[in-house]
């Protein structure tokens, strides 16, 4: 069964169009006057006379009758470019045809495109283009300028790996574009752009490889992101909250990375990559829960490391869920679980103690998370000191004062560091929100609560989808085929074909993948 055809059913009557107010804007679209004095008091008096609204009037080949007008936005554009538009794309003979002897002298400068109207020399200017206008001509050029300050090509910060490429993204699309292109030379890794927020007109991306992704699925994207109708987009998050699957789901349905190479890999397997001007975060769609716990490290090295890491990071999950409301419950409800000599020990720890399990081991998480919060907003200079001078004082402090036992201590610290082992920040909050609810029903009907809660919490993961994929495949549905690299992560070689879910065509990753075992060759 098609498990896509489900989320699609209903979107089959809508289109792109069904957010026709898109393309608004406040600018006129009036065409350009003939008078190129009476165009450049038009533009200063649409962006209030802004000081950082740059226009220049100059004559060429010393005659009065040619006027030739420069509008650009200072801080958008490369210096350089400006400089040769002035001094060695003008030296032209304007007196016949001046509109083509200008396009030509600046197509070194790259596509120059044409200005028929006000609206249209607006948003040029604003994408960090210069408009150019001849007196005498209701139309005008804009030259490729493009440049200003913006940040290099550094480290990711959230997903750093010890063996791996250091490159991440930037907050310049082009730039990551050009970032994934580097990684997948194909002709057939194709990309779709369009303009979203009424102000702030966000360039947002569709990257997919043709023939490996399904149809439906690009499509889908496409009506998603169609539907959008903002006054801006700021951030890849904005886009997520608005395309993603499920709003009152605390797992998340979209996953985002700042590697070029996590995206590539993503691309070959069959999903779509969602890029969007001004942030360093790249969406994909579709997302798995297993994909959460997969890092890019772990097909940089041998497939039995990554499968001993993978089991460490299955079980840090666990222990950050249910470490806390465990020891809740059987501290409360369930004594007869612990060996004497440990029971016995707790008991004793926890003579003196005024507040029950549930309350002490609230207070400690509630108090990490400050810590945690305020190291990261923090200076970075004494961010990293405060917290675990902080932590190491309160902990030390509240069992002193006999406020908290020593084992609920190492509970939740334990938690907070098993915590920190998923890649996924998102997934990582996912998990916070989720032990503060079991620790609740912990406190409330023990082990039976916990019980309940685990039980919820399967069946809500097995309902999600994610672009119409099953969010908890290839485990359920189970898929065999699927398996061999989920929990575990089999040798490149035995990885020969693509998700079956995800990819709908095109499976085979590897013609003759026997041929790549190492004992196959000569």
């Amino acid at each position: 069964m098609d498990f896509i055809e489900k989320i699609f059913r209903n979107n089959k009557k809508r289109a792109v169009e069904t957010r026709p107010d898109q393309n608004n804007s406040t600018f006129s679209t009036e065409s350009l006057e003939l008078s190129l004095e009476l165009n450049m008091d038009r533009v200063k008096q649409t962006f209030g006379n802004s000081n950082d609204i740059i226009t220049q009037t100059i004559n060429l080949n010393g005659a009065d009758s040619i006027q030739i007008g420069f509008i650009y936005i200072n801080g958008l554009v490369n210096p350089s470019s400006i400089q040769a538009l002035l001094t060695e794309n003008l030296k032209v003979d304007l007196s016949e045809f001046p509109l083509n002897a200008l396009r030509n002298s600046m197509s070194t400068l790259g596509q120059v495109r044409e200005i028929p109207d006000f609206e249209t020399l607006n948003q040029a200017i604003l994408s960090g283009l210069t408009v150019i206008l001849l007196n005498g001509w209701g139309q005008g050029l804009a030259a490729n300028t493009q440049g200003g300050e913006h940040r290099s090509v550094e480290e990711p910060t959230t997903q750093s790996v010890v063996r791996g490429p250091r490159e991440g993204f930037t907050e310049q699309i082009s730039t990551n574009a050009a970032l994934v292109r580097r990684k997948i030379k194909d002709p057939d890794l194709w990309m779709e752009s369009m303009t979203i927020g009424r102000k702030s007109k966000t360039e947002v991306a569709i990257m997919y490889m043709n023939g490996i992704v399904n149809d439906k699925l690009v499509q889908e994207a496409r009506i998603r992101l169609g539907r959008i109708d903002i006054d801006a987009i700021f951030e890849s998050g904005n886009v997520e909250e608005l395309i993603q699957d499920e709003t009152y789901s605390p797992f998340p349905t979209l996953y985002n990375t700042e590697r070029p190479d996590v995206v590539a890999a993503g691309l070959m397997e069959g999903r779509i990559a969602i890029l969007v001007d001004g942030t360093p975060f790249v969406l994909m769609a579709p997302a798995l829960f297993t994909q959460f716990y997969q890092s890019a490290e772990d097909y940089y090295q041998r497939a039995d490391f990554a499968t001993l890491l993978r089991f460490l990071r299955y079980a840090c999950f666990f222990i950050s869920l249910l470490a806390p409301s465990l020891y809740i419950a059987i501290t409360t409800f369930h004594q007869e679980l612990l060996p004497s000599s440990l029971l016995i020990s707790l008991a004793a720890q926890r003579e003196g103690i005024p507040f029950p399990a549930f309350i002490e081991a609230a207070v400690m998480e509630v108090t990490f998370e400050i810590l945690r919060e305020a190291g990261v907003r923090l200076p970075k200079t004494v961010g990293q000191a405060v917290s675990i001078v902080g932590a190491l004082v309160i902990g030390q402090a509240a069992v002193e004062a006999g406020l908290v036992s020593p084992a609920m201590v190492i509970i939740v610290a334990i938690t907070a560091i098993s915590n920190f082992v998923i890649p996924s920040f998102n997934m990582g909050i996912t998990i916070r929100i989720l032990r503060f609810l079991l620790m609740l029903v912990a406190a409330s009907f023990g082990l039976f609560g916990v019980t309940v809660g685990l039980i919820a919490i399967v069946i809500h993961l097995s309902s999600l989808r994610s672009f119409g994929i099953p969010y908890m495949s290839p485990m359920a549905p189970f898929i065999l085929a699927d398996q061999k690299d989920t929990i575990f992560r089999l040798p490149l070689w035995a990885l020969s074909t693509r998700p079956r879910l995800i990819s709908q065509k095109n499976n085979i990753r590897e013609n003759n993948a026997s041929s790549n075992r190492p004992e196959n060759r000569s």
